[in-house]
């Protein structure tokens, strides 16, 4: 390999060449070497790091040493004489051969492949914007799904509700008919009771059911409200996030099983201490999860929880007061039955006297006939040709015998003193006859009473037990509420449009007839 000896410095004396020729040379070769080591500098400033370090009075393999020093790892001193060599801090590659870490090198001027990567960076960032986008349409696709599913069951609800609700008002009619019926009894039957008392209860307890109903209807319709409108905005959301995905041949339920967790919202999953799966990104005016998508979800999830409390409530409610209403109707029930059971057995009581006396009354009456014959055999003949011999007071014997005053016969005195007895015993039978009459026919005016009051009651248990069935409708027992007396038959209407359709209740004004025929 040839190696270049510097030149030997030769005397002035010994040189040919004129200085001046010489110093023109050499001016020539300095403005040559200036030029290259400018040229060289500045081809290589643009690849160079801005803090490099460059000195033109220093060497440049010094300036190099002092620029890679920071590189180089750190040797650290351990207790037991050993050495540990920890690369420096801050970003960079890190090389273990060369137990350097040079930072990171940021070129000024674009390298050859700039185009190509950033090509690729757009494209990357074309596709992370497709992925946050389908997988944001996806989250808010599957929100929307689960508030359609709660507007479901809480319509459902509401129509179980707004049944348990007529249900209710059908009670209040039944229990208006009920007094309606009740109010005509004769007047001794009339004095208020416990049937009464629990009819009352009834009509306040029904009142606080219709009102706490309507209470419910009144919220859910509220819920279902928020809800559409949070659908709605749902929609519009995913909606406008799919645009940027229509040419993506993926299903957005994959999409949702790649990012771990099956649904934005989904509140049957069982809650777990770590999230797993991409957690809620940060919402951005600019990104794919806006400001606005961001708050559609949040309200999906408080409405979601609002509404599912709210579906607990009112199915609780609707279970209760159909219990309730139950209870109570079996309660009124139970009452007016007891009262048909002690108004038997006070008929059959009654009865029972009034039988009694009625045999009173024929053996009083027979008696004081009899007493009338008494009366009249006692009397005597009604003319002196019916007399006979024996029974005259001026024959013969009788008139010897009755010459002296001691010798008075007692015959008629005693017969005009027992006369008079048997008067007035006669006057008291009949008096006694006459009572007895009177009070018989209070009893049997009482017990007639009794009878109406019995079948009263039965035909509005009997209404209440078939008014009460679920095949019977609010609008059937509002049929049942008019003005009409029971004591009168009702209208009849001759008008072929006006005329009652077959099988809307045959029966309804039974148990008014029956106690109509009753009285």
């Amino acid at each position: 390999m040839p190696v270049l000896l510097p030149p030997v410095e030769q005397s002035e004396s010994s040189r040919v060449g004129a200085p001046e020729w010489r110093e023109e040379a050499q001016v020539k070769m300095l403005e040559a070497q200036q030029l290259t080591d400018r040229c060289g500098q500045e081809a290589v400033a643009m690849w160079q790091p801005k803090d490099s370090v460059w000195d033109p009075n220093v060497a440049r393999h010094l300036c190099k040493a002092a620029y890679i020093q920071p590189w180089r790892f750190h040797v650290q001193l351990l207790q037991d004489g050993g050495t540990l060599e920890t690369p420096p801090p801050g970003e960079g590659v890190t090389l273990w051969k060369s137990k350097m870490k040079p930072p990171a090198w940021h070129a000024r001027l674009p390298l050859p492949l700039n185009r190509d990567a950033r090509a690729l960076q757009t494209v990357d960032l074309v596709q992370a914007h497709a992925r946050g986008a389908r997988l944001t349409a996806a989250r808010l696709g599957r929100a929307q799904q689960q508030i359609n599913g709660q507007l479901q069951l809480l319509q459902r609800q509401r129509q179980a509700t707004d049944h348990r609700l007529s249900e209710v008002r059908k009670g209040l009619l039944i229990n208006q008919q009920s007094v309606k019926l009740r109010g005509y009894r004769p007047e001794s039957e009339k004095i208020p009771d416990k049937a009464d008392s629990m009819l009352t209860w009834e009509k306040e307890q029904l009142k606080s059911m219709k009102r706490k109903m309507e209470e419910d209807m009144e919220k859910s319709e509220v819920m279902l409200k928020a809800l559409a409108s949070c659908r709605d905005t749902l929609a519009f959301c995913c909606k406008e996030r799919l645009q940027a995905v229509d040419l993506m041949n993926k299903p957005l339920d994959k999409v949702l099983e790649l990012a771990g967790r099956h649904s934005w919202v989904d509140l049957s999953r069982i809650p777990t201490p770590s999230t797993q799966g991409q957690k809620t990104p940060p919402s951005d005016p600019v990104g794919v999860y806006t400001p606005e998508c961001a708050a559609a979800l949040n309200d999906a999830k408080r409405l979601l929880m609002e509404s599912k409390d709210a579906l607990q409530e009112m199915a609780k409610n609707e279970e209760e007061i159909r219990e309730q209403q139950l209870q109570i109707s079996d309660g009124v029930c139970s009452s007016l039955a007891q009262k048909m059971r002690e108004t038997t057995e006070l008929k059959e009581r009654m009865n029972m006297t009034v039988g009694l006396m009625r045999g009173t009354i024929h053996r009083c009456t027979k008696f004081n006939q009899e007493m009338y014959i008494t009366r009249g055999l006692i009397k005597g003949p009604l003319s002196e040709t019916h007399l006979e011999t024996r029974e005259k007071l001026d024959r013969p014997l009788v008139r010897v015998y009755q010459r002296h005053v001691g010798t008075q016969l007692p015959e008629a005195a005693r017969l005009t003193q027992g006369t008079d007895k048997l008067q007035r015993h006669i006057s008291n039978v009949e008096k006694n006859l006459e009572d007895l009459h009177t009070t018989h026919r209070n009893l049997t005016r009482s017990l007639n009473c009794k009878r109406i009051g019995h079948e009263v009651d039965y035909n509005v248990v009997r209404l209440r037990l078939r008014q009460r069935h679920p095949h019977v409708n609010y609008q059937q027992a509002q049929c049942l509420v008019n003005d009409w007396d029971p004591r009168t038959p009702p209208k009849t209407r001759t008008h072929p449009q006006t005329q009652p359709k077959s099988g809307t209740h045959p029966q309804t004004l039974q148990p008014i007839e029956d106690s109509k025929a009753a009285k």
